[in-house]
């Protein structure tokens, strides 16, 4: 009788050396793990459905492996992180590509090509991670200057390819390494951030939109420097402004919702936040913008500035609140929730008869629908009846992967009270 043949990969027990491929290890679906999503384009792996024998384990975080299904047919390239629960990332479908400056470029260059026909100046996302075929990558651009995120291994290890390219595809003169954020600190990458190409701004860049400028700094400011995601939304609030309009603008780091509503024509906008160097940014820009008489500020934490201009008996026609994400995680969904929908329930009293409440989340725990759920709640609980007006998303800039939800994480609701 012949004896069965072993197979290392299926045997989690094994410390058999690492299959390759090439030059490439190898790592297999578990048997009876269906792999028609990964094969119609889902882009990630879970540690659960894959086949984690000590050789798997042993990958550097990072590590560029051939994904393959139960029956041994390859899948394409992935990245391997064996201490994430997202296990692989999908780079390419194609088992043969070489992960290389060409190939960044190619993907730059797509990348490139949907901005450059979206927008009239170079200011924009140009790299969204997974929707823009490379996980857990950032770019934004400011001009002449990129910054990078890289928020995954495999591409803090190749960052000098992916500069590189970026640089050919874009012509930018300046390239900076923002290494900031949670996703590194998961990745187990360190938070040295620095300049990778040029030489780094002395200052704030002016950054142009919706008809007024915006002041970021790229080397000490939030993320990037400047959040690019809620462009279409300051749009619609500047759209919602007449003469003589009195705004609020609470979370507004650099000047947010206020800055594109004065230059839409609003009378006043009063600029709410914890961050002393955001509002400084926010007065710079208002002054960059010939806007400083109408504009002011306010430090402090959010919650207790809403109480008191709630004692104060303040009220504004337009009031919006654009938070942190207050669920980063499923385990904070209900705190976060509960933080939604305390905002609402303190922001509501402060708008006017007829005016417009704006709730904003970047928070992807928190889907569309409990996100509503939450603000309509709170709003209630303050004695408010609102009608809900307006859905908005992120910019185009900030594609969303059809297959990830996560990838469709900002919602702002407006309500007319």
């Amino acid at each position: 009788m012949t004896a069965p043949s072993h197979d290392p990969a299926a045997d989690p027990s094994s410390d058999a050396p690492a299959e390759t491929s090439g030059d490439r290890p190898v790592i297999r679906l578990k048997p009876k793990v269906n792999a028609r999503p990964v094969r119609h384009g889902f882009p990630w792996v879970y540690a659960s459905d894959l086949v984690t024998d000590r050789r798997t384990k042993a990958l550097a975080p990072g590590r560029i492996a051939l994904l393959e299904d139960s029956g041994r047919e390859p899948l394409g390239l992935v990245a391997v992180n064996p201490g994430s629960k997202i296990i692989a990332r999908m780079l390419d479908r194609d088992p043969s590509a070489t992960i290389d400056r060409a190939w960044f470029a190619a993907r730059l260059s797509r990348a490139f090509a949907l901005r450059d026909r979206l927008f009239d100046a170079p200011f924009y996302r140009l790299i969204h991670a997974e929707a823009d075929g490379l996980p857990g990558v950032i770019i934004d651009r400011f001009g002449d200057t990129c910054v990078i995120q890289p928020n995954a291994a495999w591409a803090d290890a190749l960052l000098p390819e992916l500069a590189g390219a970026l640089a050919e595809v874009t012509g930018v003169s300046t390239i900076l390494k923002n290494a900031s954020g949670r996703a590194r600190g998961l990745e187990g990458l360190d938070e040295e951030s620095g300049v990778l190409l040029g030489v780094a701004p002395d200052g704030p860049v002016p950054v142009p939109m919706n008809g007024a400028t915006y002041m970021a700094d790229l080397t000490g400011g939030q993320k990037t420097g400047l959040f690019y995601d809620q462009r279409p939304n300051h749009a619609f609030a500047a759209s919602l402004v007449r003469e003589g309009t009195a705004v609020l603008d609470v979370f507004s780091h650099v000047g947010g919702f206020g800055l594109a509503m004065l230059a839409a024509g609003a009378g006043t906008a009063l600029a709410v936040d914890g961050s002393a160097p955001a509002l400084e940014l926010a007065r710079a820009g208002a002054e960059a913008s010939a806007m400083a008489a109408r504009f002011d500020t306010r430090q402090g934490d959010a919650f207790d500035v809403l109480t008191a201009l709630g004692e104060e008996g303040a009220t504004f026609d337009v009031v919006i609140c654009d938070p942190p994400a207050f669920a980063p995680s499923k385990q904070s969904l209900e705190a976060g929730l509960r933080a939604y929908e305390r905002i609402a329930r303190l922001a509501a009293p402060l708008v006017a008869e007829g005016g417009v409440l704006g709730l904003c989340s970047c928070s992807h725990a928190a889907d569309l629908s409990k996100f509503r759920t939450a603000c309509t709640r709170g709003i209630g609980r303050a004695g408010r009846e609102g009608r809900l007006i307006h859905t908005g998303f992120a910019g185009p800039d900030h594609p969303q992967h059809p297959l990830l939800a996560e990838s469709g994480y900002l919602k702002a609701l407006f309500y007319a009270l």
